[in-house]
């Protein structure tokens, strides 16, 4: 699918509350008088609190724990954009800007590294919190040392021949950024391990995710109308020092909301856990799941080269693109909260349905983006049924994680997933400078749709039923 870079993140201007005040005026005519009927708010409370997934105290905890740590994510985002225009302004092609996304990308492919070392190897007596504490701080300085050397921006570019059969470009200040990944990377692992932990026996992972990715698309509201800002005037200084703020938010977080039980290195334990990640990777499940979400995300996808489709194509200016973006993450908060009771009534395999037909449509739609109108529009469109197709993903991942390997099996389907994607970017925008806009999104939504090929091979319906059977099994000594 057309997966665009800061399309998750893109503002919408909402009315007064018009409706509200009409409800309470009264009409003067010739004719009678009459009150229109009133809003029943006990009523209303009552039935936002049936939607509402999080019912007790310890999952609304949960909830805000994961929320805020997620929403400091997506900060990170904010000097994206930046980095685009002003490595476009130094000469670079789109397929060098995605490449230097990539290489600066690759902590995101090595998460179960992450996930095993918490798991096999507690630090300090915790298996997640001394670690969440330690790479927060550290995606904080790199970030801070970033805004001080501004390397990105007035650095050199190295080119690579790789093996005689394509070309790698390499910005200094790439080393700094791949810290600064490893960092937010590894935190990210560590918010996932206990989401799943948590969730799985309350039957709340789709709930959980979707506030996490509620929060991370609010962030990211901010960081398309102030990325968009800090594009126009190519202050990438600025956006790097606003970004590290915010794993800083991450490290309270962990101070204050991480409660965790001691817990030290045991050959038992290993033992236990490395018997619990062979007869995983003995079954075939894990990898048919693995290689259905790499398919569905390698799909060819514009990536960074959809900034140049927009500037040089259509003549957006960075602040208009940077306000599509954070238009777009106000529809996502909407898929968002949408999918939340949607995960808690249909089926896996239903979600997976949805989420293919949902992505092969929306790619589809971006044939009809050539100016500011339709550029809104499915904006909007895409920013909302895109949340929902990545939240069916990420679902599927939770579901199919095995017991007290967590970590690591959910960081492995991450990686996967972001390895499609990354690759996908630089695939896409090596197409987009030989065959252009047109073309590509076709390829991109031929290779969706050809994602339903491979629904038979994986057992949804099994990961469904297993998944309920745990945390039935789960909750009941909590309870």
């Amino acid at each position: 699918m057309v997966g665009i870079a800061g399309d998750r993140r893109q503002p919408t201007v909402f009315d007064g509350d018009d409706e509200a005040a009409a409800r309470r005026a009264i009409v003067r005519t010739n004719r009678q008088h009459r009150m229109r009927p009133k809003v029943s708010w006990p009523k209303m409370r009552a039935l936002l609190a049936r939607l509402n997934p999080f019912k007790t105290r310890e999952a609304k905890r949960l909830a805000f724990l994961f929320g805020v740590v997620y929403f400091a994510q997506g900060m990170w985002y904010l000097p994206e954009q930046t980095i685009t225009i002003v490595l476009k302004d130094r000469g670079l092609s789109a397929s060098q800007v995605a490449d230097f996304a990539l290489i600066a990308w690759l902590p995101w492919f090595v998460k179960p590294i992450y996930g095993l070392l918490s798991d096999f190897v507690p630090l300090f007596g915790r298996r997640r919190q001394s670690y969440f504490l330690l790479t927060s701080a550290a995606a904080g300085l790199t970030g801070l040392l970033l805004a001080w050397g501004n390397w990105i921006a007035t650095g050199q570019v190295w080119t690579f021949n790789l093996f005689g059969l394509t070309t790698f470009t390499v910005v200094e200040g790439f080393a700094l950024f791949f810290l600064m990944a490893l960092g937010l990377a590894f935190t990210d692992v560590l918010t996932d391990a206990m989401m799943v932990e948590s969730g799985r026996p309350l039957r709340l992972t789709g709930a959980f995710q979707s506030a996490q990715w509620a929060c991370i698309t609010l962030a990211s509201v901010l960081v398309g109308e102030l990325g968009g800002q800090l594009a126009e005037t190519r202050s990438l200084r600025t956006a790097f020092l606003l970004a590290a703020c915010f794993p800083l938010m991450s490290l309270s977080m962990g101070l204050t909301f991480v409660r965790e039980t001691p817990a030290r290195a045991s050959r038992a334990a290993f033992l236990e856990t490395w018997k619990a990640i062979r007869a995983t990777l003995g079954g075939r499940e894990i990898w048919l799941v693995a290689g259905f979400i790499f398919f569905f995300w390698f799909s060819p996808s514009l990536g960074p080269a959809f900034l140049y489709y927009q500037t040089d194509t259509l003549g957006f200016s960075q602040q208009f693109i940077g306000r599509l973006a954070a238009l777009g993450s106000v529809a996502g908060v909407v898929g968002a909260v949408l999918y939340a009771p949607l995960s808690r009534r249909v089926s896996l395999k239903s979600l997976m349905h949805i989420s293919i037909a949902l992505g092969t449509l929306s790619t589809l739609s971006y044939l009809f983006y050539r100016g500011a109108a339709s550029a809104v529009i499915i904006t909007v469109v895409f920013g909302a049924i895109g949340m929902i197709f990545n939240l069916g993903f990420l679902d599927l991942a939770a579901r199919s994680c095995p017991p007290h390997v967590e970590a690591t099996f959910f960081a492995a389907l991450m990686s996967v997933l972001n390895a499609g994607t990354k690759l996908s970017e630089n695939v896409g925008a090596r197409l987009y400078e030989t065959v252009g806009y047109e073309r590509l999104v076709w390829i991109s939504a031929v290779m969706t749709a050809l994602t339903w090929l491979l629904m038979p091979l994986v057992k949804f319906d099994q990961i469904d039923a297993r998944a309920r059977e745990a945390a039935g099994a789960e909750a009941a000594p909590a309870s």
